[in-house]
């Protein structure tokens, strides 16, 4: 026993306690695990101002690890991020493996990856997983430096691990950390594993011994760096799959791109990706290049939150006429893009229209480097909130469309389930600006986007005398214009999210399963309505959905007799109610301004009929 733990339980014995028999459990129980000098001293001094409020809030609710692992604040409590959490995750997790994977020769064998971004604590959270791991006889491959995070399901699939961890909260402000798992398969977690992780970890809580001795990370045979070993293999995999006369166009191209990495770990990953397909260097910028846990230029590191996110960028592409600027998130798996217009004005693609670009662009590299291609024997991927325009590019070109759950976890689990049938998938994404232009990492990649997204501008520029926006505008000629808008709401409180939703679901007169019929009073008169969370879909014969419901998110999408579809969803990882707003038209309809217009309409009246933000005292998006 440490000597500030024993010394927290002497003064501990001499205090009052709540009264609360679970409350009061539970603090002895935080003081005799916690390892951690600073949260242990969290809860002492909570304990001495006899704040059982905060302590009850803290200890007696327990974060839930789920499909996209854990992400929260970094404080003491059960309920949060913290040492303790994390090595109770970790020892649910290792022991979960062991009753997946029960031959121990596996262990020391295939072992696990585990890597972390640049937040505070991530190096530490990642150590203790390590040293859990190591303690339990299975081989670790741990990054010793800072890592973009498609780098770990790669590892996993090169390395042939049983599982991989990446510690990051990704684009979340500067007080969270996350915990994010990859399964044997290279794909994030999905349901059974998900609960059934959550309940290991729940049999597993008290720390071992072994759980905090880090002498087990001295000279260890079990424990190695990958960067050598996977680092040069993604990037000559990424080579194979630009063909050598598109890197030789790269060297001609004037085109130069500006980058910034949201304090993140993705510049010297970009870095690397430009010089191996002969891409010029990008023009970094440079407040914004190095990683800094403290995001001082962007306290929301969000590339999607274009205004506040890329003023820097603009200010130096503009500075140095860089016609484009690419922006990966601070764990490098995402990818924003915009193209600057003039001084002070840029086009930023939303994840949509960036999915159509890179659906075309992944269809017509297919086409060129397979001369009579199959497409029938071909597959793209998107998640149900995201633009059905790859589903019309398969209308008319002949390729497989599959929609899936929102999340790349969902995403990258049906691009396995199309590579098992035998099929080429060619692309997939979500529109949270997400993309798989390679099923080297079954996940999002921020890093071979970027290294896609520059080669294509190029391509485009020299090849077919056009730009992004140019091309985009073709697409929508050929498959038809698809304009949308994704947005949110803030909601902190959680009971009120869960009365907004049963209003839609109990609409006339309480009763299940009576929905809005229209908006406008009637204007618009919606056609079916599909709801993930109870499983209810008004469209199918049985009145149930075809994709997975599930209680813990809510999720409803409204189809209108027009083509309008919106779908309402609360986030798993931050307190928002999102709306995803598309109208498709057909490649005979021309009269883009009019679907425009629709759409802007229907979705501010659908948000205001559903969500009543006035009235529920909602917080909207400043766009």
């Amino acid at each position: 026993m440490c000597h500030s733990m024993g010394h927290a339980i002497c003064e501990l014995k001499n205090m009052p306690l709540s009264g609360d028999k679970e409350l009061d459990s539970q603090i002895k129980k935080w003081i005799k695990w916690d390892h951690n000098q600073d949260t242990l001293s969290q809860i002492m001094e909570a304990v001495k101002m006899e704040d059982w409020d905060t302590l009850r809030c803290r200890l007696c609710k327990r974060i839930t690890f789920g499909t996209s692992g854990l992400r929260s604040v970094m404080r003491a409590g059960f309920d949060s991020m913290n040492e303790l959490v994390v090595v109770q995750t970790a020892q649910g997790l290792c022991s979960y493996l062991k009753q997946q994977y029960p031959d121990e020769t596996m262990w020391p064998d295939r072992g696990i990856v585990v890597g972390y971004d640049g937040r505070y604590n991530s190096q530490r959270f990642a150590e203790l997983t390590t040293i859990v791991f190591l303690s339990q006889n299975f081989r670790v491959f741990q990054f010793r430096c800072l890592v973009a995070t498609p780098f770990v399901p790669y590892s996993v699939l090169r390395l042939n691990c049983l599982a991989g961890v990446m510690v990051t909260a990704s684009h979340n402000p500067k007080q969270d950390n996350g915990y994010k798992v990859y399964w044997t398969n290279g794909a994030q977690i999905i349901p059974p594993h998900d609960e059934a992780i959550n309940q290991s970890i729940l049999e597993n809580l008290q720390p071992s011994p072994d759980s905090w001795d880090e002498t087990v990370l001295c000279a260890n045979e079990l424990l190695s760096d990958p960067y050598n070993n996977v680092v040069p293999a993604y990037y000559d995999a990424l080579k194979k799959e630009i063909s050598c006369p598109l890197m030789e166009a790269n060297g001609r191209c004037t085109l130069t791109f500006t980058y910034t990495a949201m304090h993140g770990v993705g510049y010297p990953y970009v870095k690397l990706a430009f010089g191996k397909i002969n891409l010029k260097p990008v023009i970094p910028v440079c407040e914004q290049v190095e990683p800094d846990p403290e995001f001082p230029t962007t306290p929301k590191p969000n590339p999607e939150e274009g205004k506040e996110s890329l003023q820097l960028a603009l200010c130096r592409a503009t500075a140095k006429k860089s016609p484009i600027i690419l922006a990966n998130d601070p764990d490098a798996d995402r990818l924003a893009v915009a193209a600057v217009e003039e001084k002070d004005k840029y086009k930023l693609f939303s994840g949509n229209e960036l999915g159509a670009l890179l659906g075309w662009w992944a269809l017509h590299n297919y086409r060129m480097k397979e001369e009579s291609a199959d497409l029938s024997n071909c597959s793209m991927v998107a998640s149900t909130v995201s633009s059905k325009i790859l589903k019309s590019m398969a209308e008319v070109e002949g390729f497989n469309y599959h929609e899936t759950l929102t999340g790349f976890k969902w995403i990258g689990n049906k691009v396995i389930d199309e590579q098992t049938a035998g099929r080429k998938v060619l692309f997939a994404f979500e529109e949270s600006i997400g993309y798989m232009l390679s099923t080297n990492v079954i996940d999002k990649d921020g890093i071979s986007a970027a290294a896609h997204v520059a080669t294509m501008a190029c391509y485009l520029k020299c090849k077919m005398c056009m730009t992004m926006q140019e091309k985009l505008r073709d697409i929508y000629e050929t498959y038809g214009y698809h304009t949308s808008i994704v947005s949110y709401v803030t909601c902190k409180d959680k009971v009120l999210i869960e009365k907004i939703f049963k209003r839609l679901r109990t609409f006339e007169d309480e009763q299940e399963n009576t929905y809005p019929s229209s908006i406008l009073d009637g204007e618009f008169e919606i056609e079916n309505v599909r709801d993930l969370t109870t499983g209810y879909d008004s469209s199918t014969p049985d009145k149930k959905a075809t994709l997975p419901a599930s209680e813990s998110i809510q999720m409803i999408t409204f189809t209108f007799k027009n083509g309008f579809v919106v779908t309402l969803r609360t986030s798993g990882t931050e307190p928002k109610m999102k709306y995803y707003a598309e109208m498709c038209g057909k490649p005979e309809n021309k009269r883009w301004d009019e679907l425009e217009l629709a759409l802007h309409r229907m979705t501010e009246a659908a948000v205001e009929e559903f969500y009543e933000p006035k009235k529920n005292g909602l917080q909207l998006r400043a766009d």
